[in-house]
């Protein structure tokens, strides 16, 4: 069996550029998810902790080891980013740079039952 993972999505409906889309592992035999990749919009500031820069602007954030050594979130460190300026723009990346298959783009379809578990 191999490795499930999610995609989660959140839009503020006050503010077009508050959003998040994130790329999670499921952690076997736990409830937990480990964040791999989050891309987010321009709504706020990003401090990098270790390189001491702050930015604001839309960025992606990254898991890396060396946050994590520090104890912080696996996903602290980022990237400021104009790939993107809204939400659309950033699904658009997060496709391209997880390697999916849009789903509207699919030749079947993925939550068809015959499909199987998707999660």
């Amino acid at each position: 069996m191999g490795n499930k993972f999610r995609l989660i999505a959140r839009q503020s409906q006050k503010n077009p550029h508050d959003f998040s889309l994130i790329l999670a592992i499921c952690v076997p035999k736990s409830n937990q998810l480990f964040l791999l990749r989050r891309y987010n919009g321009n709504s706020h500031e990003h401090t990098n902790h270790i390189e001491g820069n702050t930015f604001s602007g839309f960025h992606i954030h990254t898991a890396t080891e060396r946050y994590q050594e520090r104890g912080e979130k696996e996903e602290t460190y980022a990237e400021k980013t104009d790939r993107y300026s809204d939400f659309d723009g950033a699904l658009n990346c997060f496709i391209a740079d997880a390697n999916l298959i849009d789903p509207s783009n699919a030749q079947r379809d993925l939550f068809a039952p015959e499909a199987g578990n998707v999660h």
